[in-house]
């Protein structure tokens, strides 16, 4: 059987912008871009940013040591042809990073270690101490900006539950931060501490740490100022929860130069479970969307984007797509657009032009290629060959045959270049990362974050939620 598609197009790889003035400040390379401009909101982050620590009492010079890092210069001995020198913190983000004062400094007893060894459950015991830590700095919370938690190898027993357990120590501990808005950041001794690239390191801590500050690191350059992307994602509580609903819906806002990065958690009520992935009903799925365009209205001064693109990893039920309709109505476009990760379709690139098979190419299929597959479908390589970053071709990986998303359409009509350019956009826009771009747009990846720590908040608040907390 022959099967012909439409002709495959191509769109350029997405600019990014590092000044709210002008067109001058611009790059497809995020961390170039930042060597030679500087960050989007530069001057409106609090200099210095003061970090407060947590460590076992004997290694807390292990986590100054760490910090003294991150003003030195490092050299990359991972990724040459994409990761740029780090120039140390303050020549990159133009501000100071430094500790905070000595009352934000807790230094774990020892007996933390033997609580641990002897525990049955060595999680809950890990993570009892280290929330009494943040709750002693909380006290203090107007003298610091960021908490650094180092956390050595030993304490490996305690950083998950048993087999049987919804437990993992970092998400309870971003679940408990995130009311108390503090940010942290876990520097592990088999992580950040003993990387060989700290190139690598420094870039992504870095970023981390200017983002959870507050700061935007950068913006999309070419975005439409009317349109807004909203990312769902939904997720099941643990049997052996005692929360009355099992299932917590998420959904975050994010501006047309994807940098809005609050959202709204909410407890569904009416849920159709099938093969363990939920659907809301009609009344919820209007619930959730009212209240994020409540949350884009406040952002916007009251008003009302022209046009919404609805991201989710599964389909769109009837009932969801009705409760979109519904409350997007005052909006002129709305795309409901499921985002499919893992499929079996791949793509090879054939070089030799009038040839009569041509021959396999050096590199794969590009990123951006689109290639649709029926009315409502389509593909897009989202990862594959990146061209404008590098002098040449770069491949993020340069491994594999890069697979491509599948784009299901529910709502929304004409190319698909639009949704095409958004999800390439979005893909870059991910602070917690120093790569290039992300498999999914930032709108799917942040939501599985989301979905994976709110569901361990006991008490869902009704006010929007800071991206920074979760990060």
């Amino acid at each position: 059987m022959n099967l012909k598609f439409a002709n495959h197009t191509w769109l350029p790889e997405p600019t990014l912008t590092f000044s709210p003035e002008g067109t001058s400040r611009q790059a497809r390379h995020p961390l170039q871009g930042l060597c030679d401009n500087g960050p989007y909101s530069a001057g409106l982050v609090p200099d210095p940013i003061r970090i407060a620590t947590i460590s076992p009492g004997r290694e807390s010079e292990v986590l100054y040591g760490f910090m003294k890092r991150l003003r030195r210069k490092w050299k990359p001995i991972e990724r040459k042809d994409y990761l740029p020198d780090w120039p140390g913190f303050k020549e990159v983000f133009g501000l100071e990073m430094q500790a905070a004062g000595s009352s934000c400094h807790i230094k774990l007893e020892d007996q933390v270690d033997a609580d641990i060894q002897m525990s049955s459950t060595p999680h809950l015991v890990l993570a009892e101490h280290l929330v009494r830590a943040i709750q002693t700095l909380s006290v203090h919370r107007t003298e610091f900006d960021l908490v650094f938690i180092y956390v050595p190898v030993r304490w490996h027993p305690g950083f998950a539950g048993g087999a049987d357990e919804d437990f993992d120590l970092h998400d309870h501990i971003k679940a408990f931060t995130a009311g108390l808005g503090i940010p942290v950041q876990l520097v592990r001794e088999d992580g950040a501490i003993s990387y060989d690239c700290q190139a690598s390191v420094m870039w992504r801590i870095g970023l981390a740490i200017y983002a959870k500050a507050g700061g935007v690191p950068w913006k999309l350059a070419e975005a439409d100022p009317e349109t807004a992307y909203i990312g769902i994602s939904y997720s099941v509580r643990g049997a052996e929860s005692d929360l009355p609903r099992f299932v917590t819906c998420c959904s975050q806002v994010f501006d047309s130069d994807g940098a809005g990065l609050e959202f709204v958690a909410y407890d569904a009520r009416e849920v159709d479970l099938r093969w363990d992935n939920p659907f809301l009903s009609q009344n919820d799925m209007f619930r959730v969307m009212t209240r994020s365009m409540d949350l884009y209205r406040r952002r916007h001064a009251g008003r009302s984007p022209k046009r919404v693109m609805v991201h989710k990893n599964t389909e769109f039920k009837r009932g969801e797509r009705d409760g979109c309709m519904e409350a997007l109505r005052v909006c002129d476009a709305v795309d409901l657009v499921q985002v499919v990760e893992y499929v079996n379709w791949r793509g090879v690139r054939i070089d030799g032009k009038g040839e009569a098979k041509g021959r396999p190419a050096a590199f794969p299929v590009p990123r951006g290629t689109i290639l649709p597959i029926g009315d409502r479908e389509a593909l897009l390589w989202n990862h594959g060959d990146a061209k404008g970053v590098t002098a040449r071709s770069y491949f993020q990986g340069s491994r594999s045959t890069p697979r491509p998303l599948r784009l299901v359409r529910y709502a929304g009509h004409g190319s698909w270049d639009d949704t095409a350019q958004a999800i390439l956009g979005l893909s870059k826009m991910n602070w917690n990362n120093d790569a290039l771009y992300d498999q999914l747009p930032v709108t799917m990846s942040y939501a599985k974050v989301l979905s994976r720590v709110v569901k361990r908040i006991p008490q869902l608040r009704r006010s929007p939620y800071q991206f920074r907390f979760f990060m």
